[in-house]
């Protein structure tokens, strides 16, 4: 029985060390070339919004497919609640919504992102950090963001955004 349970332990032991050994070399696989090329997404996102440039921000996308899913957080819910009986604590829409936005506001803009950690085999990546969106020198709203995007032949392009949304909150 000792040695059923020996040979078990062994097998498992050498299992998780397989599996870990897998997992670090999905790890490292985020080439340094390819965390620049996102970075520079991001850069350009950024300086599309701060410049009302809604095309600059289109451009950044792929044509069709992508998709934009606001979540309130429990309390940013629960605020907009208290304004709008009818809101809603997920909303689907597009990029191009925002890039309307971007294009016809007046206001000043400054999307912030900090703690930024970026993944990618070469084909797709995700992107995760914290935002601040700042509207005229006042952050309107905070949370977390993801990125989803794929590399096509002319580069990087995002397939989807999702956020955590505090407005009411900051």
């Amino acid at each position: 029985m000792k040695k059923i349970i020996f040979i078990g332990a062994t097998l498992l032991m050498l299992g998780c060390g397989t599996a870990a050994a897998d997992q670090s070399d999905s790890t490292a696989a985020t080439a340094p070339q390819d965390v620049a090329d996102i970075q520079h997404v991001m850069d350009a996102f950024h300086h599309a919004v701060v410049t009302h440039d809604g095309k600059g921000v289109s451009a950044l996308f792929i044509d069709q497919g992508s998709t934009w899913v606001t979540v309130l957080s429990d309390k940013g819910f629960a605020a907009e609640k208290a304004k709008n009986a009818s809101v809603k604590k997920i909303r689907v829409s597009s990029y191009q919504g925002f890039s309307s936005f971007v294009s016809s506001t007046k206001s000043a803009l400054d999307p912030r992102h900090s703690d930024i950690r970026i993944m990618s085999d070469g084909a797709v990546a995700s992107v995760y950090f914290h935002f601040d969106f700042v509207i005229d020198g006042k952050v309107e709203n905070r949370g977390d963001e993801t990125w989803q995007l794929v590399k096509t032949v002319d580069g990087w392009r995002i397939v989807a955004i999702t956020y955590s949304s505090n407005p009411g909150t900051v």
